[in-house]
């Protein structure tokens, strides 16, 4: 299944997702961590061991910048 990770004020990402997978796998598909970023489905934030269940999500950073 392809997943649109769209990051907020970044980029878009178009991945390729197995049936496995999780949100914390996509967020290393992007080049990022999970202490880094947090995954939103529908505007609510999903655990990072959850398996993917959609097509679309917003993947917004917690810190940037040094």
């Amino acid at each position: 299944m392809d997943c649109t990770a769209e990051v907020v004020g970044d980029t878009t990402h178009t991945i390729d997702v197995a049936d496995d997978d999780t949100y914390g796998d996509l967020l290393t598909a992007v080049g990022l961590s999970t202490h880094e970023a947090t995954v939103l489905v529908d505007d609510t934030p999903v655990p990072e061991d959850q398996p993917i269940e959609t097509d679309h999500v917003r993947i917004l950073r917690l810190i940037k910048g040094g």
